[in-house]
């Protein structure tokens, strides 16, 4: 009796040592065939990636799909010109309006605020700044006497406009109807436009020019070779921060314009 208990001991730890083995044999053949699988699936995603950055495949990808709208950019904003050489012998005459002894302080607002004494600061201002680049700069009287034949590279007259529109923003620039020299002052006002409003950001506001700018009586004493012009600063009410808190920068938008002028 003790020696069949003894076989059937010795036949249950057969079958489990069988069984153990059969498992282990499962379980190498799984972690086998997982292992195939990862590498087939990486061989598959290598040659695709090749395919997909292949020259024709790219080309023939692109043909395939629709070609996206364009977005229209807009047009570089004007930077600031550089001086590309110190001036030799140029002039610049610098009209600050409605300065001078006579007793016309240009437009007045309720307050008390003077056109006179907008104009003169930031002509003062361009004055400085024009004669730091190297330039003749003359500041000129509304009624100088300097005026007459006065001849120059350019010469720029500086106003602001009155109070008496509050809702109306933005700036303008002119030049005599009848001249001369009609192309060379027409890029002067442009220059003037184009850099003035991109320092300052006020809009344009052309629309509001008056025959008195045209017919600006410092046009018809300067010599008729001297490019001339006026501009409006800004309106004293709905523009009164600028004028009265920012000359530096109306200043430095003429200047800008002036060189653009003058340099080109």
């Amino acid at each position: 009796m003790a020696k069949r208990r003894r076989t059937t001991k010795s036949a249950l730890r057969r079958r489990r040592i069988a069984s153990l083995a059969r498992q282990l044999q499962l379980a190498f053949l799984v972690v086998a065939m997982v292992t195939i699988g990862i590498a087939a699936f990486s061989f598959w995603r290598r040659e695709q990636t090749q395919a997909s950055a292949s020259p024709t495949s790219t080309a023939t990808a692109s043909a395939q799909q629709p070609t996206p709208a364009l977005t229209p950019r807009p047009s570089p904003t004007p930077g600031p010109p550089t001086p590309t050489a110190v001036p030799k012998g140029k002039r610049v005459g610098i009209l600050a309006g409605h300065y001078g002894p006579q007793d016309d302080p240009g437009a007045v607002c309720p307050d008390g605020l003077r056109e006179v004494d907008i104009n003169l600061a930031v002509a003062e201002r361009v004055v400085a700044r024009m004669q730091g680049l190297g330039y003749d700069v003359d500041l000129l009287e509304e009624y100088d006497e300097r005026l007459s034949g006065y001849r120059a590279d350019v010469m720029l007259s500086i106003h602001a406009d009155a109070c008496d529109t509050p809702e109306a923003s933005g700036f303008k620039v002119a030049r005599v109807s009848f001249s001369a020299i009609p192309e060379i002052e027409d890029r002067l006002v442009e220059c003037l436009y184009e850099h003035y409003g991109f320092v300052t950001d006020l809009p344009r506001h052309d629309y509001s020019i008056t025959p008195d700018m045209h017919g600006y009586h410092a046009f018809a004493e300067i010599d008729p070779q001297t490019p001339g012009a006026i501009i409006e600063l800004g309106f004293m009410a709905a523009d009164r921060y600028i004028m009265v808190r920012r000359p530096d920068l109306l200043a430095e938008g003429i200047v800008r314009g002036l060189l653009c002028f003058l340099e080109d």
